[in-house]
C-alpha cells in the first residue's frame, strides 16, 4: 500500500461521487482554434456516473469541441488550504443533439439549480422554460479517460 501524500488526499468513488453530487458547477476547458484552452463555468448533473451540461449550440465551446472533443472539467470545493478539495476529469465529450435526451439533460440540470427534485416542481413555467431552451441547445455527457482526485481535509 502506498503512503505517499497524494495518494493519502485521493478519493474514493464513493467519496467522487458525493462530491459530484454536492456542487452544482463544473468548470470546463476545451481546446480553442489557436491552441489555448477556452474555459468556462456550467451547471450540470450526473447522468450514469458522467457529468452532463447543456449549452448553446452556437457557443465556442461547442465550436471547439466539434473541432476536437479532448474535455477537462473540474468541480472543486474549499476556501481554505486544509477544506480543499475536487474532482479534475480529462476525457472525450460527447455532443448531444438528439432533442429527447437535450431535455433529459435541460430538465434535470434546471430543476438541480432551482434545488428541487424534478422539473414537474416548478409546473407549466420551468416545463415551458425548459422546452423552449432546448431549441438552442446541445447537451454534452464528459466521457472520462483519467480522473484525478484530492480532499486536503485528509491531510489533517
Amino acid at each position: 500500500m502506498s503512503t505517499s501524500g497524494r495518494d493519502r488526499v485521493r478519493l474514493g468513488e464513493d467519496e467522487v461521487a458525493a462530491l459530484l453530487a454536492e456542487n452544482l458547477k463544473v468548470q470546463v476547458a476545451a481546446n480553442g482554434h489557436d491552441g489555448l484552452p477556452h474555459l468556462t463555468t456550467l451547471f450540470y448533473v450526473v447522468r450514469d456516473g458522467r457529468i452532463a451540461f447543456w449549452t448553446y449550440g452556437r457557443s465556442q465551446k461547442i465550436r471547439n469541441l466539434e473541432r476536437d472533443p479532448r474535455i477537462s472539467a473540474l468541480v472543486e470545493d474549499g476556501t481554505d488550504y486544509f477544506e480543499l478539495r475536487g474532482v479534475s476529469i480529462r476525457g472525450r465529450a460527447e455532443i448531444v443533439r438528439d432533442r429527447a435526451t437535450i431535455l433529459e439533460i435541460g430538465s434535470a440540470v434546471v430543476a438541480r439549480m432551482a434545488g428541487v427534485d424534478s422539473l414537474e416542481a416548478l409546473g407549466d413555467l420551468g416545463r415551458e422554460t425548459v422546452e423552449k431552451q432546448a431549441t438552442k441547445r446541445v447537451g454534452v455527457i464528459v466521457h472520462p479517460e483519467k480522473v484525478a482526485s484530492w480532499d486536503h481535509r485528509k491531510m489533517t
